[in-house]
């Protein structure tokens, strides 16, 4: 997905009255977000640089570009802030960008296939792979760490994984 948009950040609302935003950032380091300037809304129609004025609680306080007011930073409260897949760093072999993951073909390791990789979730522990079933119509989660995840392929697409006994069994 070279050209996939990578959801880095997200506008929590103004920040005081000079059209700074409240800027939370989504990337490992978290004030390298402006490095990745300009950033982009969803479908990349608008682009914003970015310089970081400070840190606040769980978020910076940002400028961006073309934001002049407390007014117009407050209706950007939502917004969500993309980058370009290929501005981002190559990650180390056994790391991954979740955009990276989804669509990938999803087999045993005996090679029989169960499904592809509809998401990717966190709900605190780690992350979850969400499996779509070849003929099943509800998703699997299974935890995404080495024991149940031992290859992931990008190159061919391809991820094996080695669920649990019984979480592939049909229940009827």
């Amino acid at each position: 997905m070279p050209d996939a948009m990578i959801f880095v950040g997200a506008l929590t609302g103004a920040f005081g009255v000079k059209g700074e935003v409240r800027l939370k950032s989504f990337t490992s380091s978290p004030e390298a977000i402006a490095d990745y300037s300009p950033l982009f809304n969803e479908d990349g129609t608008k682009s914003f640089n970015v310089i970081l004025t400070g840190q606040i609680k769980n978020a910076f306080s940002a400028r961006l570009s073309g934001v002049k007011s407390k007014e117009q930073a407050a209706s950007m409260r939502g917004l969500r802030l993309f980058v370009p897949r290929n501005r981002l760093p190559q990650l180390p072999n056994d790391e991954f960008y979740y955009a990276d993951l989804f669509g990938l073909a999803v087999f045993d390791c005996g090679g029989q296939s169960l499904g592809h990789i509809e998401g990717v979730q966190n709900h605190g522990a780690t992350d979850l792979l969400e499996i779509k079933r070849v003929d099943f119509s509800q998703t699997v989660l299974i935890p995404f760490t080495r024991l149940n995840v031992p290859t992931v392929d990008l190159k061919s697409g391809k991820v094996i994984i080695d669920p649990p006994d019984g979480l592939f069994v049909d229940k009827k």
